[in-house]
């Protein structure tokens, strides 16, 4: 990064700026948003995603958030709603453009964030200055410059020769530098973890087109010449290839010559141990449980479901925090304290069926929700009648309950006498006129 004291401004580390070099590695990894490993990978986010367990761990993330219920509320007085006649709530539930849809457009915003540590969006506005729509950029195109000055921070975005303001850009930034533009991507801080799981996916690869033969070593005779020796090994290596089309068990060699391994074997290299060591990797790197990316080596029944529970609260939500407030902080602006966006995380803490539903009936048996509300949060329609508090006792409502002192007294009381009637109170008058 550029700090030019006198004009205080910052500038991101790009091909653009005159003190990088065009021979500068690390400038050009950073403008095609790649990164080299010791291993000699170049690490994409293209090629972060070929590595199984990255797949899963993204995939599972993102596709989590992007299911999840995403509304526009408002509030009034004490009272907050959805507020679905707003054009805004289409953009955010329905389609924050004419191509991608709700789901596609988060999807897209976590696993860029996941990977690339950054993700940006063109809020776009009508002349009365209400969002349209959302369209999502890529990072590598922008050129983001802050300026420091007495009245605080200000920043500028940069887009195919059009600059935008700060509140007309929605940055999702998973970890900022210390020079407050910059994003800390996950790609190359982990570029050698990645490198690494790709070369050894590579080896395993090649080891296995070969039929399983290593690396191997040609003695010869000392009296053989090098083009004997050239032809011995072109021979041997057709050899091989033949035996492993047509699985033949012996392998003949040209007399004098014999054959030794180099290197270590896959046993004792432990490819599969790698490989699952890899997935603990992914799973630190991603903040993910292993049982997410079906590892359950180390799972039980109990622990599995706790994970899950650990999933919700320590994965997503922080990134749908993230998220949230970004969009709050760029979509309504300092004045609104009315409207905001928000996910509907029940459904993803609900749990099993059983659990779920011995909370709901403790919570309306108390009298801390009614009926309805209970049936709101399993998405059932409202009943008749089912707006009043019930509390535990006949399960009747809540003003309905008798008072406790006047049903005891009522207990106590003796019961009063029927009036006699009058053929009880005349047995006699009546025998006579019988008579």
């Amino acid at each position: 990064m550029l700090f030019n004291i006198f004009g205080a401004e910052r500038r991101s580390h790009s091909l653009e700026n005159p003190s990088v070099s065009l021979t500068d590695a690390s400038a050009w990894s950073a403008f095609f948003n790649t990164a080299s490993s010791l291993t000699g990978e170049t690490i994409t986010f293209e090629k972060a995603l070929s590595i199984p367990a990255v797949w899963a761990a993204v995939n599972v993330i993102a596709g989590t958030i992007a299911h999840l219920p995403f509304h526009l509320f408002k509030t009034q007085g004490a009272v907050t709603e959805k507020d679905s006649a707003n054009p805004l709530y289409r953009v955010i539930h329905d389609r924050p453009n004419d191509i991608h849809t709700s789901y596609a457009f988060r999807k897209m915003l976590v696993s860029r964030l996941l990977l690339d540590g950054r993700f940006l969006s063109i809020i776009v506005a009508d002349g009365a200055g209400r969002t349209t729509g959302l369209i999502p950029v890529p990072v590598s195109k922008v050129t983001i410059r802050q300026q420091i000055s007495a009245r605080g921070l200000s920043r500028s975005y940069t887009i195919d020769g059009v600059t935008y303001s700060h509140t007309q850009i929605l940055d999702f930034t998973l970890l900022v530098a210390d020079d407050g533009v910059s994003t800390i991507s996950p790609l190359v801080v982990h570029r050698d973890t990645f490198g690494l799981m790709l070369a050894a996916e590579r080896y395993a690869s090649t080891l296995l087109v070969n039929g399983g033969v290593p690396p191997l070593a040609l003695e010869t005779p000392a009296a053989s010449s090098p083009e004997a020796n050239t032809r011995a090994s072109e021979q041997i290596s057709t050899i091989i290839a033949a035996n492993k089309r047509h699985a033949n068990k012996v392998l003949p060699l040209p007399t004098g010559f014999s054959l030794t391994p180099i290197g270590v074997n896959a046993r004792d290299q432990q490819l599969l141990e790698l490989r699952q060591f890899q997935i603990g990797e992914v799973a630190r790197i991603l903040n993910i449980a292993p049982a997410m990316l079906h590892d359950l080596s180390t799972g039980t029944y109990s622990n599995v479901e706790q994970q899950n529970l650990n999933f919700a609260q320590h994965t997503i939500v922080p990134l749908v925090e993230l998220i949230e407030q970004e969009m709050n902080a760029k979509l309504f602006g300092k004045k609104n304290s009315n409207s905001f966006v928000e996910f509907d995380l029940d459904g993803l803490q609900r749990g099993d069926f059983t659990s779920r539903m011995t909370g709901l009936a403790m919570a309306v048996n108390t009298a801390l929700i009614t009926p309805n509300e209970a049936r709101a949060l399993d998405n059932r329609p409202p009943l008749e009648g089912g707006d009043e508090l019930m509390i535990q006792g006949a399960t009747v409502r809540l003003k309905a309950q008798p008072d406790t002192a006047a049903s005891e007294a009522a207990q106590t009381q003796p019961e009063h006498q029927q009036p006699a009637t009058q053929d009880e109170t005349n047995p006699v008058e009546d025998n006579e006129n019988a008579e």
